[in-house]
């Protein structure tokens, strides 16, 4: 098993941060577009090759974020239509987000089989998340569903400070 941690920096605009290993060495960088449409950040392996991207539909009634790891379209979130409380939903073909992932703290599941998991760590500067691989093969895409739950987070953040 492999524990890796992705901390971002409380007051970073350009959404740039990195993913470390136990003994702090840089895994993952993820970029992220600023002020550009559609927004998007990138995760690179340490030679800066493209392992992973997320994207904000641009012209959508509500939000939905697309994932796609190692070229192919993997998962999607969207928001659900409720009048109160919003309510996110992932569509991923035999994978499975068990637990509280709007708090970070929940399972990756693969056709019943856990193969990650995704803890949010307290007492820390900005938001420090570990997490924990079980099933390396898996890895790319539990990084970029990590990445990809903070972004809709930092929207929904976003959107209710602009009301």
């Amino acid at each position: 098993m492999r524990q890796l941690y992705m901390k971002q920096k409380v007051f970073s605009l350009s959404g740039k941060f990195t993913v470390k290993d136990k003994e702090q060495q840089d895994i993952y960088y993820v970029e992220g577009s600023f002020l550009q449409i559609p927004k998007t950040f990138t995760i690179m392996d340490p030679t800066r090759k493209e392992i992973a991207l997320i994207t904000k539909k641009t012209f959508s009634l509500l939000p939905k974020f697309f994932v796609e790891v190692d070229g192919r379209e993997v998962l999607t979130i969207k928001k659900e239509f409720t009048f109160f409380k919003a309510k996110y939903t992932i569509d991923a073909e035999g994978v499975e987000v068990q637990g509280n992932w709007w708090d970070m703290n929940f399972e990756v599941l693969q056709h019943g089989k856990v193969v990650g998991s995704v803890s949010k760590q307290w007492l820390t500067w900005g938001d420090t998340y570990e997490v924990k691989v079980i099933d390396e093969e898996m890895e790319h895409l539990l990084i970029a569903l990590v990445v990809a739950i903070d972004c809709v987070k930092a929207d929904e953040a976003a959107a209710a400070a602009a009301t």
